[in-house]
């Protein structure tokens, strides 16, 4: 500590990069400060640091630990980003002053930048202080040894923390895990516990709605689970096909948005702690203009003018062919639970009623709409939750059907059936092909030329930029944080591209990533999604 006070003293006034020599490691009386990297300038990115603190002078309860550790990793970064942001404060050009760690999102995740194995470690950024480029010494002083000691005093030591808080939100994240291990022993799909508060504030702020309607399971729908720490009741969704119907405004993308996300677990107070999807749920829409290599989307769309639908390629896919394709690509990637919204999906490939059926015949229309493949969808095990407006042909092929009014959830099952053999269909129903999951595996070749021998990642706005790769996954819709664009980034130059890619992805993914303090684990769905969007790059069979 004193030797850094020093050093710094000398350093006051000289060029910008003699900060350089501040790289190495520097004993406090609670911890080591390790300076890893100094950033080139006051404007480039932050200095990135990271401190160690043995277990045993953190003083953390250890047993919870074996509770949850993700989410006692999560609780820790959460504290640090909150103090950090308040402590932080303008020191002259740039990121000078700037003490920053991986913004959290509402879900509990795992990220790299506080780890705890025989030690407790903090990834973070800090902005070294300067004046135009002139090395500010004082005020680097002031943050390095007054400001940053604070951060991590208050922020990875127990004795400013109240252990109830800490417990609770292990708590949650146990009992969420416990409850998405279940629903694979009841057959279930996904859990809603009452009273959750699935609205949030915005399209862009994603704290809960302050006066929204709490969720109350339908009687008929609703389960109790016993969790290890305690009981919860709410709705259970089955394995078959479930759609979701309701007025405009009534909540029907919301629950299917909140299900969506409960791929991963949520903070206490988040209002969607208990609501609980199997891990490999897909949200699936149609993304016209995507690019698609290589995709066998033949069980949906026999023919297209000059292209083979059994290796479907294009740069410019449209919104049924996008969609198809984004199936194919979920089922290959090991995905048995798709996520569909009316809204966002592409007209012809949901249903064609029978007055279109009559102008246009069948042997004019290539396309097998989604109503006529459930038969083969529940052949290979596959179940669906569907937000359906006004597709009520739907009901004719539906498990269950769950109404929303005014946020309210209402089990429709019965009355949809009622209708469904009141007001019979007349539809020609179509004979649905065999889904044959087609597996591929990437060139390496072809990725290594798209990005252009250019390994420098960038991330912004959903975008992954690698070298000259840009990858758009902004439609990509179950990202949580940048981290996890950053890490699928790094995935991406990582990977072996020696095995099918279902193979590749079913690794430890988060075991291939070097430890720098921006990842946050993401899911292999989302990795194949980058992967099968990369513009460039070719897929072969397996």
């Amino acid at each position: 500590m004193k030797r850094l006070r020093e050093l710094l003293k000398k350093l006051d006034g000289k060029g910008y990069k003699a900060y350089k020599m501040l790289q190495g490691k520097y004993k406090f009386n609670e911890f080591i400060l390790f300076i890893d990297h100094v950033q080139g300038d006051p404007f480039a990115s932050p200095s990135m640091v990271h401190v160690e603190i043995e277990l045993e002078k953190a003083g953390f309860p250890l047993h919870l630990l074996d509770t949850h550790k993700v989410a006692f990793e999560d609780f820790l970064n959460r504290r640090f980003y909150q103090i950090a942001k308040k402590k932080s404060r303008k020191r002259g050009s740039g990121n000078s002053g700037m003490i920053m760690i991986q913004k959290p999102s509402q879900c509990i995740l795992k990220r790299d930048s506080i780890e705890i194995e025989e030690k407790l470690v903090a990834r973070f950024f800090v902005g070294l202080p300067a004046y135009g480029r002139r090395i500010e010494g004082k005020q680097a002083i002031k943050l390095l040894l007054n400001d940053l000691p604070h951060v991590i005093e208050r922020s990875l030591f127990f004795k400013h923390h109240s252990y109830e808080e800490i417990e609770r939100h292990v708590k949650v994240a146990e009992d969420a895990d416990f409850i998405r291990k279940e629903l694979r022993k009841n057959r279930l799909v996904a859990f809603i516990a009452n009273n959750s508060i699935l609205p949030r504030k915005s399209g862009v702020e994603d704290e809960p709605l302050s006066d929204a309607i709490p969720f109350v399971s339908p009687p008929s729908m609703e389960i109790e689970l016993e969790c290890p720490n305690r009981k919860i009741k709410g709705m259970g969704i089955k394995e078959g096909v479930t759609l979701i119907v309701g007025g405009a405004y009534h909540g029907k993308s919301t629950l299917l948005n909140a299900i969506a996300m409960g791929v991963y677990n949520h903070l206490p107070g988040d209002g969607r702690e208990f609501v609980i999807t199997r891990e490999d749920a897909v949200k699936i829409r149609a993304e016209d203009g995507r690019f698609v290599n290589n995709v066998c989307i033949y069980p949906f769309i026999t023919n297209l003018p000059k292209a083979s639908t059994k290796n479907f390629s294009t740069e410019n896919a449209s919104g049924s062919t996008s969609q198809a394709a984004n199936i194919m690509e979920a089922l290959e990637a090991g995905s048995r639970l798709l996520l569909i919204d009316e809204d966002t999906s592409a007209t012809n490939l949901m249903m064609r009623d029978r007055k279109m059926q009559e102008l246009i015949p069948k042997e004019k229309e290539p396309i097998t709409p989604i109503i006529d493949m459930i038969p083969a969808f529940k052949k290979l095990g596959v179940s669906m939750i569907m937000v359906a407006a006004g597709l009520g042909e739907y009901f004719d092929v539906a498990d269950y059907v769950i109404g929303m009014d005014e946020y309210l959830a209402k089990d429709l099952t019965s009355r949809a059936k009622e209708i469904a053999r009141e007001f019979k269909s007349n539809r020609i129903k179509e004979i649905p092909k065999k889904i044959e999951i087609k597996y591929r595996k990437a060139r390496k070749d072809s990725v290594m030329e798209a990005i252009a021998s250019k390994r420098k990642i960038k991330v912004s706005d959903g975008k992954i930029k690698i070298g000259k790769a840009v990858i758009d996954l902004t439609r990509v819709e179950q990202i949580a944080e940048e981290g996890q664009l950053k890490a699928i980034g790094e995935l991406i130059l990582k990977l072996k591209y020696k095995d099918c890619l279902k193979d590749e992805l079913s690794t430890n993914l988060w075991n291939m990533l070097s430890p720098k303090g921006i990842y946050v684990e993401p899911r292999k769905y989302e990795v194949a999604a980058a992967l099968n969007r990369m513009r460039g790059i070719t897929f072969e069979d397996c």
